[in-house]
């Protein structure tokens, strides 16, 4: 597996990506009709705690290793290479099992100060042991990101996502008849499982690497400069992990945040479980969905601006940005349009919760921003700007959290949709003013334009056809399926109306 170019990188992330979102949508449909929107508000009341662990765990280093990995390859330093990886790997593995032992030993008290419900306890003590091995499968994949070769990155996550649906199925089953916590914690193992399979494959694949590399350093004298290395590291690393360590500290209080505010509300309990899952369950992966394209974008980018970077190739640097810009745009303009459109009939026909389509079509216009904001931190990654992306992101988090209080107690469950819209504005806003700052941004303003009047016209064609397919006596699917094929086509070809001639289709995008 060779070396790829940025965009060959990411469109093999982006196609990898595309199966393990659509097996990774499979499993959640069948957790989702097992467990129902109840069970799935536990899954995600029990997930919070982990992703905490993970980032302290990580320390950012993952992100560094990519960088610091693009810039040794372009000089041909194997021995650099060779130290950033070893040190990594000792320090997050080191603190993986010291987390997780703590976790482990203090979950009883964790679960009472952080589950809003109970009942979400086992599922909590089920994932925890995840977090180590994580952490070491996020070391590897930004060795191979580094190198550029994505490939391996994207078989690892089929194969993790084959392996979860796989062990969904077989533990969901078996602990179901013993109680809706028991079969979330059964859900919650199959992500155990199902990243030991990860881990091992990126294993197998890294001894295959490092055989074919020269034999530069020996372990000892790989660890000899590793305080240097180490500094190197944490450089990048810490700001990644203040930026990290906000998220999950947000995603471990978002719970209790989302059901004190809708208690304010005067929503019971159990109703606010079921809604907290109609939100974090249903509406926001319907979402993300489209979005892997530009996760793709930007696992690719962080390393391809990192050499043009260290190769002071400021045409370079701005040509990527560009094709990144326009990828986004080519994705998440017709995304958006189909999330808010199609709302409610998508979510009754996936999950049978047409309640959720309110709340997608509160979030779909903020979330187009989102398709760019990606890009935006990963060039801020990749110019070694870690600490500005992560007080935007603070900034974006903090927002959002006043939000949530104030709409949420006020609006219920559709104030806390609009507040995590408005979180998802700030924060691209901000990215946006520090790329602008950092190397210029620019904004050719007859592409925007047109792109606007073509998603008010594919919205438009797409409600028409939907709207006589519905009343002609046309089945819910069959009518979703046909009037989004027709205006997507509808969408396309408008903008290849409106192309300057002897232009290529994807830079009109």
């Amino acid at each position: 597996m060779g070396k790829q170019s940025f965009l060959h990188g990411a469109f093999i992330l982006s196609a990898s990506a595309f199966v393990t979102r659509i097996l990774g949508f499979i499993s959640l449909i069948f957790l989702s009709r097992l467990l129902g929107a109840e069970g799935i508000g536990l899954l995600m009341m029990a997930q919070p705690l982990i992703p905490l662990i993970i980032t302290l765990t990580e320390l950012g280093l993952p992100v560094a290793i990519s960088k610091l990995v693009a810039e040794a390859e372009v000089r041909g330093d194997h021995a650099k290479t060779k130290r950033i990886l070893v040190v990594s790997l000792l320090i997050t593995g080191t603190l993986g099992i010291t987390l997780t032992t703590i976790s482990l030993l203090c979950s009883k008290y964790i679960a009472a100060f952080l589950l809003a419900d109970q009942r979400a306890y086992y599922a909590m003590l089920a994932i925890t042991p995840i977090s180590p091995i994580i952490a070491m499968s996020a070391v590897l994949k930004g060795y191979f990101r580094g190198k550029q070769l994505m490939k391996t990155i994207g078989i690892s996550d089929i194969f993790e996502n084959i392996a979860n649906i796989g062990a969904i199925l077989i533990l969901v089953n078996l602990l179901l008849p013993y109680g809706i916590e028991y079969a979330a914690a059964g859900a919650m193992a199959a992500s155990v499982f199902s990243e030991i399979t990860s881990l091992t494959f990126l294993s197998l694949r890294f001894r295959i690497d490092r055989a074919r590399q020269p034999k530069v350093l020996t372990f000892r004298q790989a660890l000899h400069r590793g305080r240097e290395t180490l500094a190197e590291l944490l450089a990048i690393g810490l700001p990644t992990t203040g930026q990290g360590f906000v998220h999950s500290l947000y995603g471990a209080v978002q719970p209790l945040l989302v059901t004190f505010s809708l208690s304010l509300a005067g929503v019971g309990a159990s109703l606010a479980a079921e809604q907290f899952g109609q939100l974090a369950g249903y509406a926001l992966p319907l979402l993300f969905l489209p979005s892997f394209i530009t996760h793709s974008l930007s696992t690719a980018l962080i390393p391809a601006i990192s050499e043009a970077n260290a190769q002071r190739n400021s045409l370079l640097m701005h040509r990527t940005m560009e094709q990144a810009m326009r990828i986004a745009l080519f994705v998440g303009a017709p995304s958006t349009i189909i999330l808010f459109e199609w709302a409610a009939p998508l979510t009754s026909l996936i999950y049978n919760s047409p309640e959720a389509g309110g709340l997608l079509k509160i979030l779909a216009p903020f979330f187009f921003l989102q398709y760019f904001d990606g890009p935006l931190h990963a060039i801020l990654l990749g110019l070694g700007r870690a600490n500005a992306a992560m007080w935007n992101f603070t900034i974006s988090m903090a927002i959002r959290t006043v939000g949530i209080l104030i709409f949420g107690s006020r609006l219920g469950i559709e104030g806390v949709a609009f507040a995590i819209g408005i979180g998802f504005l700030v924060e691209m806003i901000l990215n946006l003013f520090s790329v602008s700052k950092a190397i210029g941004f620019y904004i050719e303003l007859r592409r925007s334009i047109s792109t606007i009047v073509c998603m008010l016209f594919m919205a438009i064609c797409g409600q028409l056809v939907f709207t006589y397919l519905q009343n002609s006596g046309m089945a819910l699917l069959p009518s979703v399926l046909l009037s989004v094929a027709i205006a997507l086509a509808c969408y396309y070809l408008s903008l290849l109306g409106t192309r300057p001639p002897g232009r290529d289709t994807l830079s009109n995008f």
